[in-house]
């Protein structure tokens, strides 16, 4: 086991990262920019270092102010949360040069599933079923105008080194085209400096479910079933649930049988999530995650498998901590993330918690790292906090959730608890019949009230 463990992140992640580490009885180093000097991680850890001012560019993506906090503090390994560096391969080989434990994966399978063209391809050839498209990216002088018609409009052009909804434009039409693709290439560019589009079929109410796998890197891997993440506002998950209201067991077993099998082939390291579009019975695959997701709580909570510890065992050289046999689904859970943002506009609210209650009672959980006269800080996301509920039914987390937000006190900010106080109470929330365009149609009839 690691001694010594570097959390290379922040705010809520970063403390969860901490609370792994103590109950494995291993050191925590703590990294912050000037900004989050009184964060709570930074209270919390063994050890702190202040790696730069607050851009991100400068702290937190600032790989020798790592290196060095590493070699200050005598760090064995460092945990990258999500976000950030957690995805980025030439970070993991990076550390590997310099005798430093990344938690996370193989650094080839962080580059092959951060290319979309070429995850896209593995997929295909791993058995896992794939959204009809482009063969690889759209080059100028391809006939585009040809693989859209083959694939049918609407279509939707996507960035291939994409993420987070950037670089992605949907052609409902064949006049749609052109534009669509230029918008996609420049917006692609800007974000991620590669220009490189692809073409997929462009589902109509789909919704989006994921696959939560853990893999001990020597060819055996589990599935710990699923989430559904299909609330969402420009293409960011808002409300994350899981078992989905959409799917039987069933469906559950061959769909995560499918892709644990692609992670035993491929030897996957640590946790993963492969994302997929389901939409008539369906499975389509749209990405993989190659590090912790921010709604794992959710399956955490249906299956008592605590994935962060999990993960920095499995990064050890340990065991997978079950066989598939042994995974159970136990009841229901949600998550909402609670932004500092106004709730109809969705506009940034950084300043001071003036006054900050929490919710509790059985199976209700916080992770949040803010408190009572915190500052979030204008510089990074928005996140105040993840409430997550538990329930034995769907029914039961639903009501549980609607009791745990009315408690729910965040006060000196603009959060989005209204929405979700809303939402809870909504006929197609209760009933589970939603889709990826529901939250966004539903926000425009807001609007137009």
């Amino acid at each position: 086991m690691f001694d010594k463990i570097l959390i290379a992140n922040r705010g809520e992640i970063a403390l969860r990262i901490l609370r792994a580490c103590k109950e494995l009885g291993i050191s925590t180093v703590a990294v912050h920019s000037t900004a989050d000097a009184d964060a709570m991680h930074v209270r919390l850890a063994d050890e702190s270092v202040c790696i730069g001012p607050p851009p991100s560019k400068d702290s937190y993506l600032n790989v020798p102010a790592l290196l060095a906090a590493c070699e200050i503090t005598g760090a064995d390994a460092v945990h990258p949360g999500y976000g950030f560096l957690s995805e980025n391969a030439r970070f993991a080989e990076i550390l590997g040069e310099h005798n430093l434990h990344f938690i996370g994966p193989k650094a080839e399978h962080i580059r092959l599933m951060g290319d979309k063209i070429e995850a896209k391809k593995t997929a295909r050839r791993l058995g896992i079923p794939v959204v009809p498209g482009s063969d690889g990216a759209v080059a100028p002088g391809d006939d585009a105008m040809a693989i859209a018609k083959e694939i049918g409009f609407p279509v939707l052009v996507k960035a291939a080194a994409g993420g987070g909804g950037r670089g992605m434009k949907v052609a409902q039409t064949a006049q749609d085209l052109a534009l669509a693709l230029s918008t996609a290439a420049n917006e692609a560019k800007s974000a991620f400096g590669d220009a490189s589009v692809y073409l997929e079929k462009y589902l109509q109410k789909p919704r989006h479910i994921e696959i939560q796998v853990l893999g001990d890197g020597r060819g055996g891997a589990i599935h710990l079933g699923e989430r559904d993440c299909s609330l969402q506002r420009r293409h960011q998950k808002v409300w994350e649930e899981g078992p989905s209201p959409a799917l039987d067991a069933a469906q559950r077993n061959r769909i995560g049988g499918i892709v644990a099998k692609a992670m035993q082939e491929m030897k996957y390291l640590g946790v993963g999530t492969v994302e997929f579009l389901y939409e008539d019975g369906e499975f389509y695959f749209i990405e993989m995650n190659t590090r912790i997701q921010v709604e794992h709580p959710v399956t955490e909570m249906i299956t008592g498998i605590d994935l962060v510890l999990e993960q920095i065992r499995i990064a050890a050289g340990g065991d997978l901590p079950a066989t598939q046999d042994q995974v159970q689904i136990n009841g229901h859970a949600i998550e909402c993330r609670v932004n500092a943002e106004n709730p109809v506009t969705f506009r940034p609210s950084p300043g001071k918690i003036l006054q900050y209650h929490p919710p509790g009672g059985l199976g209700v959980r916080i992770d949040s790292a803010v408190y009572q006269g915190y500052v979030i800080p204008p510089y990074y996301d928005s996140l105040v906090g993840k409430l997550i509920v538990h329930g034995k039914t769907r029914a039961e987390c639903l009501m549980r959730l609607r009791r745990a937000l009315d408690e729910m006190v965040v006060e000196g900010i603009e959060t989005t608890l209204p929405l979700f106080r809303a939402l809870v109470r909504e006929t197609d929330i209760i009933d589970g019949d939603y889709h990826i365009h529901w939250l966004e149609q539903y926000l425009a009839g807001q609007t137009a009230n």
